[in-house]
């Protein structure tokens, strides 16, 4: 019996094998972040233990503003899934080229930030040594927004159209350049400076620009121009961009409200001390390698939802969501059990090269947290699937509204009395383990009360002209 269901539900559209046809080379590429940001963070522990945490705190904070943006660029992979799906494949290119063209304006809308970078960073009051690697890391980091944007925009016409694979080698070619650099500049190797926290970030900006560029070129290849019209669909669309933007900036304020909600609560933590600070950085890392693999089972979720739902098909959609739950949630358990379990081989590569006295304390800290992490990993399905079927439909405004109240009533204000009132830590982190559940929650209640599968982001096909009816030959009989 069990033999049969599995069998039923691997076959088919919307099957376990669909699903990780398309998730496949996004969580490979996903992975691939995650270990990048990962040996990033780890290479600044070895050169100073502050510099790590100064470059999560700059660089969850340069995310914020940049969050705004991406998600709304991004939400071109929807427009380009269900023109897919409904066989509209000339107005594919059109949709990526007004992502595009908002990606142009907000990427060079960040370079207003550098100068404000020494105010934002004296706002949140860090020690004076923290404050400035933040400083020098967010000024260098806000120039990767640009060719990140434009990157992000154009990964979503292949991402729509189920081609991941390219998402995949583009990504890794990015994150191989990055972190050669990374070893390069932040110890001086091979002849470069040793630049320290300066130079992840320049790592950075250089490996966002050479995938921007890798990008481009096969986006205007002559096979998608003739086939996806992304050369003579380079045209601004006053009415296409509008719509990007009225389902794209809910879609881009959901990201920034979850990003800002986590950025208070970094700095919430860190006027508690500088080794708690330690600690949630890196356990935040280590909730990477459990979240941010299945954030590309989501994204594929978002791409099969968008399809079906582009060719009429909803109940298609609703099976690929289940499907990816199922596998998303086996997942989170093999790994919030790894945290509980055996906590200090995640922690092992952090404490290499640290300075053990100085590593301890935060080791005592970050192993406690990590309990926080395995349970909030088991409702982080909720959050990635079914918001993603929510966001593949088009239902981006309950997302926000829901992501802005919640992060807000039960997390931000909740840590920021806890932060005054000298509650500690570990009360800190369960006011966030309460936000995640419960968003995962109440994402499922609206997942099931089915009201997305009647939304769409594209305008309506029109319907085909009918043909006129045959003439019937007449013959005139005189009147008696």
């Amino acid at each position: 019996m069990i033999t049969s269901t599995l069998k039923n539900r691997w076959r088919g559209e919307g099957g376990f094998a669909e699903v990780l046809r398309v998730a496949f080379p996004l969580i490979l590429s996903s992975s691939a972040l995650t270990i990048q940001m990962f040996v990033d963070r780890m290479f600044l522990m070895w050169y100073d233990q502050d510099a790590m945490s100064a470059s999560m705190q700059a660089g969850i904070t340069n995310f914020t503003f940049v969050a705004l943006f991406m998600g709304t660029a991004s939400y071109a992979n929807t427009f380009v899934a269900q023109y897919y799906g409904a066989g509209q494949k000339d107005r594919i290119g059109p949709a990526v080229w007004q992502a595009i063209y908002f990606s142009v304006v907000a990427g060079m809308l960040m370079w207003l930030l550098v100068p404000a970078a020494k105010y934002i960073f004296g706002w949140i009051g860090h020690v004076d040594q923290l404050r400035q690697y933040e400083i020098t890391y967010f000024k260098v980091i806000t120039f990767s927004a640009l060719p990140s944007l434009i990157g992000s925009s154009i990964s979503c016409f292949y991402t729509g159209r189920s081609k991941t694979w390219t998402v995949l080698w583009v990504n890794l070619l990015g994150n191989a350049v990055n972190l050669v650099l990374d070893y390069c500049l932040v110890f001086g190797k091979f002849g470069f400076p040793r630049m320290g926290v300066k130079g992840a970030a320049v790592a950075t900006v250089i490996a966002a620009s050479v995938a921007a560029v890798v990008y481009v070129a096969i986006f205007l290849s002559s096979a998608n121009r003739r086939q996806f019209n992304t050369g003579a669909g380079f045209k601004f669309e006053p009415e296409l961009f509008g719509r990007l933007l009225k389902f794209g900036l809910p879609n881009g304020f959901h990201f920034m409200l979850d990003v800002s909600a986590f950025t208070m609560f970094m700095v919430f933590v860190g006027k508690i001390d500088a080794v708690a600070l330690a600690a949630t950085v890196v356990v935040f890392q280590l909730n990477m390698l459990g979240f941010v693999p299945m954030s590309g089972m989501g994204m594929a979720v978002n791409v099969l939802v968008g399809q079906y739902l582009g060719s009429d098909r909803p109940a298609l959609a609703v099976r690929s969501t289940w499907s990816a739950s199922m596998m998303c949630f086996g997942y989170m358990v093999i790994v919030s059990a790894a945290f509980v379990l055996v906590p200090d081989v995640f922690l092992a590569p952090f404490a290499a090269n640290a300075d053990p006295a100085a590593f301890a304390p935060c080791r005592d800290i970050a192993s406690k947290l990590l309990y926080f992490v395995a349970l909030y990993c088991l409702f982080d399905t909720g959050n990635i699937i079914f918001s993603a079927t929510l966001k593949g439909a088009g239902d981006t405004r309950f997302v926000m509204y829901l992501s802005l109240s919640l992060s807000w009533i039960v997390m931000v204000l909740p840590s920021y009395i806890a932060m005054k009132m000298g509650w500690g830590i570990y009360v800190i982190w369960g006011f966030t383990t309460s936000f995640i559940c419960s968003l995962a929650v109440c994402f499922f209640i609206r997942f099931m009360q089915g009201r997305w599968k009647m939304m769409r982001v594209i305008e309506p096909i029109p319907p085909a002209p009918i043909p006129p009816a045959p003439q019937v030959p007449t013959i005139e009989v005189e009147a008696p």
